[in-house]
């Protein structure tokens, strides 16, 4: 287990967010899912920037799981296009705040200039030193701990606790402390599930386009009101 240890909660280390909602924000407006996901990605910008401002040093957000690759082809053919038009904008953002990109996922699975991209976006932040943004995309943990027990197996001849924990796509990162969802559902929908073993959790009914600066401050706060006993008394 790696992380916060103490029994205080402060300002958490690792902030985790599932982004969800995104589609029915859009349908509540008479909009088609495009326009959600769109909308999703103009409030992901500033709410990661406010995040950082608060003292966070890692934040990962749920963007894109391997089951959202079986949604139609019209709706995935808008996201790949989203992540297109934002990724080169938002990786300078994160260059010029010394922000480390690192994406997780199975990037085999996604087309090959996307792929490309989030190699540049990677190399270009990689001296980054002022916080990690993880942004899992075609992801899914079952399969992540999956990889995970094989590079551990190959590289250190066996599996413990710690050894697939460095072999995790967030590895060199402390578990989540706080993890984030907002759509009013209330479950981890194959985010993080080893991550998360000792993770407070935080479930916001707005949709991911409607949760503001101030919801994510209302979640900190609520954190801070948290005994993290891990199990001790």
């Amino acid at each position: 287990m790696k992380g916060e240890q103490n029994g205080e909660a402060r300002i958490p280390r690792h902030v985790a967010i599932i982004m969800d909602g995104n589609g029915r924000w859009a349908k509540r407006r008479f909009l088609p899912r495009g326009a959600g996901h769109r909308a999703g990605m103009n409030r992901m910008i500033p709410l990661v920037e406010h995040i950082f401002t608060r003292g966070v040093k890692f934040v990962t957000l749920y963007a894109l799981s391997t089951e959202n690759l079986s949604r139609p082809k019209e709706e995935l053919e808008g996201l790949f296009a989203l992540l297109r038009e934002y990724f080169f904008d938002c990786t300078e953002k994160l260059k010029r705040k010394g922000i480390r990109l690192k994406i997780i996922g199975e990037r085999n699975l996604l087309p090959e200039d996307i792929a490309l991209l989030i190699e540049r976006g990677e190399t270009e932040t990689a001296s980054g030193e002022s916080g990690t943004l993880f942004i899992a995309v075609a992801y899914g943990s079952r399969q992540e701990i999956v990889r995970a027990a094989n590079k551990a197996l190959a590289s250190a001849g066996e599996i413990t606790a710690e050894t697939l924990s460095e072999a995790m796509d967030t590895g060199d990162a402390p578990d989540p402390d706080l993890l984030i969802r907002t759509g009013k559902e209330t479950r981890l929908s194959n985010f993080l599930l080893w991550q998360s073993a000792y993770t407070e959790l935080y479930f916001s009914d707005k949709m991911f386009p409607a949760f503001e600066n101030k919801d994510f401050d209302r979640a900190l706060a609520d954190y801070a009101k948290r005994n993290r006993r891990f199990g001790k008394v």
